[in-house]
């Protein structure tokens, strides 16, 4: 992987630090409170919708009062900050775990992490809905940073395995391109799932994978061992 999760997890906190302001004085304290909001907020965001929801029904179902919930966050913009943190780390340790580090074959690692990625995706795929659809809520400066973020933690990390994937004949304009186009199609499913109810998501992904690699002009990594 491009980044470790550990160097990935620090850089994340300290986009939290600077953009959620908190009045409680201990970090460990604080990163599982805010995973607390998280999980809570999930269950009324998917039942309402950001814009709907209050601050109120947040700290419901989160099991604080109002005034707790104010000691780790200041918005609810803060909260759905949150969650696009919570998601890109989730990943990063999904693929870690996975141990997407140990391949070392460029085709097999670029296979290896978008079949990873799409398991990933399908099964968060309510989370990552609502991200693609809700976002759009926040305001300017969470906004700045979340797309920021997704270009330097989720774009990048495509940019690189495609880079790595077509050796000399990369260039930087499609690898660009490329990364980007990569990153919408992992979240094709969750955006367009319901419009494919009778195919399985393993036949999903075998067909975006298939596409994808069509589309960098390269082989899968089946087809170059033959």
């Amino acid at each position: 992987m491009s980044e470790s999760y550990i160097s990935l997890k620090k850089r994340l906190e300290e986009h939290v630090d600077n953009l959620v302001k908190a009045s409680a004085k201990k970090h460990g304290a604080i990163e599982a409170k805010h995973q607390q909001i998280v999980e809570g907020a999930y269950r009324v965001f998917f039942e309402k919708g950001f814009h709907p929801t209050s601050i109120r029904e947040i700290a419901e179902a989160a099991g604080m009062s109002r005034g707790q919930l104010y000691h780790y966050i200041s918005s609810k913009d803060d909260v759905l900050f949150l969650i696009h943190i919570h998601m890109q780390l989730n990943w990063y340790r999904y693929l870690k775990d996975a141990r997407l580090d140990e391949i070392e074959d460029p085709l097999k690692r670029l296979e290896f992490a978008l079949k990873s990625s799409l398991q990933f995706l399908f099964e968060n795929k309510e989370v990552i809905k609502f991200i693609y659809t809700e976002s759009k809520y926040l305001n300017k400066d969470h906004l700045r940073v979340v797309l920021d973020m997704d270009n330097k933690n989720v774009v990048q990390f495509w940019r690189e395995l495609v880079i790595e994937a077509l050796g000399d004949s990369a260039q930087s304009w499609t690898n660009d391109l490329a990364a980007n186009l990569i990153t919408y199609l992992m979240v094709f499913y969750p955006l367009r799932g319901w419009n494919f109810k009778e195919i399985s998501t393993d036949e999903i992904s075998s067909f975006l994978m298939g596409f994808i690699f069509r589309g960098l002009g390269i082989k899968t990594p089946e087809h170059k061992r033959d």
